[in-house]
């Protein structure tokens, strides 16, 4: 959250200072709420994502990839990053990785894609499909947050290892802890293999079918 404000307020004083302003003023900073507070709705969360220039990875970008699903889903399943198909779409869990996520959801735990809520821990594509790093996914964070503060889901299920590692701060290795639940205030984290781990490796599906019979009893 830090990041992002500290962003924000740097792009408000380019702002002025392209209008004639001069920083002359010694007096100290004081917060200005009604500025760096993020929007109360996810429509206009969406639009301001999608004007976000905040960090390098909107200068390679397509399009933003902001969450979709139910505002009001029990449950919310987080990514690392858009994929180049997302990108190129503007759709969360698009193309073949979504169409694994579906089957999980709707032939485990007997849900409707529509009904979940999907999102990833960075909404713009990193170059060459690399993983997000900390500048970016703390960037880009306080987008999570507030998403996961409007859709109030009670489970929240990490795909993948850097997706857990950002919303938990551990760095465990997947394969030791997925599975595992992790009582937060507000939500229950889970974690468990990426849909695209899946299409790579599919022998790694039996754990991911274990993982959603847990989820399942969760619900």
């Amino acid at each position: 959250m830090k990041n992002l404000k500290n962003a924000l307020l740097l792009k408000q004083l380019y702002l002025l200072k392209q209008l004639g302003y001069n920083y002359t003023s010694l007096s100290l900073f004081k917060e200005d709420k009604s500025f760096i507070d993020l929007p109360n709705t996810l429509k206009k969360l969406q639009e301001q994502a999608n004007e976000c220039h905040l960090c390098q990875l909107s200068k390679s970008r397509n399009r933003v990839v902001f969450g979709s699903g139910n505002p009001n889903a029990d449950i919310m399943f987080v990514g690392e990053a858009p994929s180049s198909t997302e990108d190129s779409t503007g759709k969360a869990f698009d193309g073949r990785s979504g169409e694994m996520l579906t089957k999980m959801v709707e032939n485990v735990l007997k849900i409707q894609r529509e009904d979940i809520y999907v999102t990833n821990i960075v909404k713009c594509k990193p170059i060459n499909n690399s993983k997000p790093n900390a500048t970016q996914a703390h960037t880009c964070q306080a987008y999570l947050q507030k998403e996961i503060e409007l859709i109030k889901p009670k489970i929240v299920v990490a795909l993948g290892e850097v997706a857990y590692h950002y919303l938990s701060g551990d760095d465990t290795e997947l394969s030791k802890i997925r599975g595992n639940i992790y009582k937060k205030d507000k939500y229950t984290l889970i974690s468990t293999y990426h849909p695209t781990h899946l299409l790579r490796n599919p022998s790694d599906k039996k754990y991911v079918f274990e993982d959603l019979k847990s989820i399942k009893e969760l619900l």
